[in-house]
């Protein structure tokens, strides 16, 4: 309605949102002036600026909603954000390429990594006992494979 985007939450800081003035938008991120934000029903309603009605807004959906990574709110030693490690190449401690991260996913005690590669898809926990680096300048990660990880 009048042009407002309803954007599904996925920061672990919604309060944030309304001191954003420019939000980028799309898969070639385009700047977007920000009009107002409020909060209904567990999502954000976003109006922008010359986004004027459903028509505007339906050209939108879909699409992601970023801020500038100078924006975000710094992370402690050793935290990444999920964004981050997408792209990442896996190999195992014995030097065996596993593919590149394709999501990360969410789970309830920790995350996991999809890894997709020479043995097709594989899921790798994001915990110490597995992920033995990470080194995101480089854009490379070294796991120990435990015991039924991966297929043989």
């Amino acid at each position: 309605m009048r042009g407002e985007l309803r954007v599904e939450i996925l920061t672990d800081y919604p309060e944030r949102l309304p001191s954003h003035r420019t939000l980028y938008i799309g898969p070639e991120p385009t700047p977007y002036q920000v009009e107002g934000v409020r909060f209904h029903r567990g999502a954000a309603l976003i109006k922008l600026v010359g986004c004027d009605d459903r028509n505007a807004a339906e050209e939108l959906r879909g699409q992601w909603v970023q801020i500038p990574i100078e924006a975000a709110v710094p992370l402690e030693e050793g935290e990444y954000y999920h964004f981050q490690v997408v792209g990442v190449e896996v190999f195992t401690v014995e030097g065996e390429p596993l593919g590149r991260v394709a999501e990360v996913i969410e789970t309830g005690a920790n995350d996991v990594y999809v890894v997709h590669g020479p043995r097709g898809e594989v899921l790798i926990p994001a915990i110490e006992d597995v992920v033995r680096e990470l080194d995101l300048e480089a854009r490379r990660m070294i796991v120990e494979v435990l015991p039924g990880l991966l297929e043989e």
